[in-house]
């Protein structure tokens, strides 16, 4: 099969790419850059230079493709990427550009909790971009994970520099309470490589979780176990001053928190993962099992292990 990645040099599209080619897949790698593809994989990808708002660019990318895997996405809003432009216009171009080049099957990366009225502007614009899937001529199937963790993440290796940077105790914005599924980045990957080879799961929406629910809190004490300080106590902060410093931080050209991710902490992030589990297979790998790899104590041996 002849498959476009969007979003090939993100954190989730490197486990990606890697699984398609080891199922001896052709892959084109869309990239703004297409030097940061060379740059990351040192297999035979093809590296196409592309943007998601170049309508005739992203269609010529996609001629002779049999797949696309859309996996664009940010969670942080920056100048010129918004939720609403990366979410709901960026999906609706590559829609219409693998429409028009004639691809037949789109994998979308949508996320766990997308909804219309959710309480973040992040879960709404990822409800728009599924609409647009579904609104297509495509055999498409969306994937809506629950937090994704592995080496280069964006949610545990964030949670363990807070750790890390706090001796005394570990911060916690609010109760903790709010519960995730937390899923291997590698069972994604699995989940997609699966996809593509069954037919069948065209016009499906699939969620994907891990094996297990936990709350913030819970979480916060796996990455402190594995981090060497089991001990470490939590202590939690009201919201509030959780907005007061998502407010200093919005100066800051990638904050380590906003406002958007703090309106997410109001409402868990699970679902009933069953039809999954039934055409995919359950995940297995646990977060204390995955994380092992890549949180781990400092050492004088390895000055610069974690994020």
């Amino acid at each position: 099969m002849k498959i476009a990645v969007t979003g090939a040099t993100g954190f989730v599209g490197r486990s990606v790419v890697n699984e398609l080619l080891r199922r001896r897949h052709d892959v084109r790698a869309l990239a703004r850059d297409p030097g940061v593809v060379r740059s990351r994989f040192n297999k035979p990808v093809v590296a196409v230079a592309c943007n998601l708002f170049d309508a005739g660019g992203l269609e010529q990318a996609l001629l002779g493709c049999d797949a696309v895997v859309h996996l664009v996405g940010i969670i942080v809003e920056s100048r010129g990427q918004t939720f609403e432009a990366v979410h709901r216009t960026g999906t609706q171009n590559v829609v219409a550009a693998a429409q028009k080049a004639g691809v037949s099957r789109l994998l979308h990366m949508s996320a766990m909790g997308s909804s219309a009225d959710a309480p973040s502007e992040y879960g709404r614009t990822k409800a728009a971009g599924e609409e647009a899937v579904r609104g297509s001529r495509l055999d498409w199937t969306i994937f809506r994970p629950s937090v994704i963790f592995g080496p280069g993440d964006g949610f545990v290796s964030q949670l363990a520099q807070i750790i890390r940077l706090n001796p005394l105790f570990i911060p916690v914005i609010g109760p903790g309470a709010v519960k995730f599924m937390p899923v291997s980045v590698r069972e994604v990957a699995r989940i997609y490589g699966d996809a593509l080879e069954r037919p069948e799961t065209a016009r499906g929406t699939f969620e994907i979780g891990g094996p297990e629910v936990l709350t913030l809190n819970e979480i916060y004490r796996e990455i402190a176990a594995a981090l060497g300080k089991p001990k470490k106590p939590l202590i939690h902060f009201p919201i509030g001053f959780g907005k007061m410093l998502a407010s200093l931080f919005s100066v800051l050209p990638n904050p380590p928190l906003t406002r958007d991710q703090l309106r997410s902490l109001s409402r868990d992030n699970t679902a009933d993962i069953s039809a999954t589990i039934a055409v995919f297979g359950a995940p297995a790998t646990t977060l204390r099992e995955g994380i092992r790899g890549y949180v781990r104590p400092k050492s004088r041996r390895d000055p610069l292990v974690g994020i």
